[in-house]
């Protein structure tokens, strides 16, 4: 299957860390009828009270009513999202093309199920992000040498 990459808008939230925030959140959002891709849910490092919650996609007018109720609002972080079949390397092939470009990311995660490949990669600028979707879309494509 063929690498896609695209810009993606994350809608996130700043919270407190506390137990049941996640579920909290998510709530309206799954009731609306929102199917989510992505989520995730974070600590911020060295700070033990707050944490963050960032989602996708939400879509629709009855998904962003309900997002924006549990608090949630589209990120202003230049966001792709890499989607394909997996291969040894490939996420150091995106590092290196990043790395290659001076280009610098403000968060890299990655997962593969099975032989699939699917990251979602934020930008310090929309320039970086527009400057690396072709970058990446190589990077995965080409032969690991």
């Amino acid at each position: 299957m063929p690498v896609t990459v695209k810009n993606i808008s994350f809608w996130r939230k700043e919270v407190e860390n506390q137990t049941g925030t996640l579920a909290q959140t998510l709530e309206p959002v799954t009731k609306s009828g929102a199917n989510l891709q992505i989520l995730m849910g974070y600590r911020y490092p060295g700070e033990g009270t707050r944490a963050a919650i960032e989602l996708y996609p939400v879509t629709g007018k009855k998904a962003s009513a309900a997002a924006s109720e549990a608090g949630l609002s589209a990120s202003s972080i230049p966001t792709l999202l890499v989607e394909g079949d997996d291969r040894p390397g490939l996420a150091l092939a995106i590092a290196q093309a990043m790395s290659g470009a001076g280009i610098n990311m403000t968060f890299f995660v990655a997962q593969a199920v099975g032989r699939r490949f699917s990251a979602v990669l934020g930008f310090e600028s929309e320039t970086d992000a527009k400057t690396a979707a072709p970058l990446i879309k190589k990077a995965a494509t080409s032969k690991k040498k």
